[in-house]
């Protein structure tokens, strides 16, 4: 029986540790969760793409009951359910990460946002063995005896959820406490755009097809009929085997509306410049644009990064009533995956001198940062 017992706590502890973390680390960054859900929404494609718009109460759901369920097992709450939860929970995800692992719709499974990136074979070989850890709880679990009960359980659960929503929240509205991306203040882009020299390039595999006499072969670099006349080359195909090095920072390029390539005019100016992050300008929060007119009207440098088309672009400036030159001359072309990481707000602002981020929030708080802009 103290066997059970000890098998037991230890399988809820670690669950509860694990749940409690993922939990934590999305609700630090909750649009980082909703991005990926989107994410992993448009790769799936046809019927899954219709449910875009449930992105963000499902992100708000699945940090509650993760961060709730490791706090009710870590202290022993109704375990008998928990344990049934947390079957259910990883009968879902165990199957569709050994799908995603499979076909590698997205390149990582977000489980614990940006805190920890694991690849798709290392999540579902994690839920693997915390699926384990569960089948090991529900058949040792008659041995824990409930710690607490009634009004103190109560209390715990409670403020387990209403921790979660605060927290979230307040991460909603301002910006993550804790910035696990290469973009945070402090951080210099350009040094982390370099790659060393000595780094590893990627590795590709290459087949080459030949036809002869209406046959088609298949054939590597080493082998294939160079000179030999006979064959005929039908196609080729590259790919990828091993991964090189990444710079932490690879796809940042800001390109005016003539797209012209201004990235380094920003990067290397000795001047503080204020870029407005808005990754989607139909998606932008229209009670914002007084934020923007005033920042307009207080910094010298000042451009709006966007992935949105022209037609976006110009329908906003309608709205704010600039004149088309004011549009060329402000706004910039950016990967919308790129803003996304650089900050989670739309819109957001970043303050960038000498490539260095010196300053970054959400523009609801711009009556805090205008004077230090001026």
């Amino acid at each position: 029986m103290k066997a059970k017992h000890i098998i037991a706590s230890i399988s809820r502890t670690l669950l509860g540790l694990v749940f409690i973390f993922s939990g934590f680390v999305k609700a630090i960054d909750p649009l980082g969760t909703v991005y990926k859900i989107e994410d992993y929404l448009k790769a799936f494609g046809g019927f899954f793409t219709d449910l875009l718009p449930l992105a963000e109460p499902a992100a708000w759901i699945l940090i509650i009951v993760e961060f709730t369920l490791g706090v009710m097992l870590l202290f022993n709450i109704r375990t008998n359910w928990t344990s049934w939860l947390s079957l259910a929970f990883y009968a879902v995800m165990t199957p569709l990460t050994l799908y995603i692992a499979l076909t590698n719709p997205v390149s990582d499974c977000g489980c614990f946002g940006d805190a920890i990136i694991l690849s798709n074979w290392a999540t579902f070989w994690k839920n693997i063995v915390l699926m384990a850890l569960v089948v090991l709880l529900l058949c040792t679990k008659s041995a824990l005896r409930q710690t607490f009960t009634g009004v103190a359980e109560c209390g715990i659960t409670t403020f387990a959820i209403a921790f979660a929503v605060i927290w979230m929240a307040v991460t909603y509205k301002h910006l993550p406490a804790i910035d696990f991306r290469p973009y945070k203040i402090g951080n210099n882009i350009p040094q982390l755009m370099e790659i060393p020299e000595d780094a590893e390039p990627d590795v590709y595999e290459t087949t080459l097809i030949y036809a002869k006499d209406g046959v088609e072969q298949e054939f590597t670099l080493q082998n294939y009929p160079k000179g030999d006349s006979t064959w005929t080359f039908v196609d080729q195909k590259s790919v990828l085997v091993k991964k090189g090095y990444e710079a932490p920072i690879h796809d940042f390029e800001l390109l005016t509306l003539n797209f012209d390539d201004i990235t380094y005019d920003i990067l290397d100016s000795d001047e503080p410049q204020t870029l407005i992050i808005a990754y989607d300008l139909q998606k932008m929060d229209r009670k914002q644009l007084d934020n923007v007119r005033s920042i307009f009207n207080t910094v010298t440098n000042l451009h709006i990064l966007t992935g949105s088309g022209e037609e976006e672009i110009m329908s906003l400036c309608d709205e704010l009533g600039w004149d088309e030159e004011t549009m060329l001359n402000t706004f910039c072309f950016t990967d919308p995956v790129t803003l996304k990481t650089i900050v989670r707000a739309n819109p957001g602002v970043i303050v960038i001198q000498n490539g260095t981020i010196i300053d970054k929030y959400n523009i609801r708080q711009i009556n805090n940062h205008l004077p230090q802009l001026n």
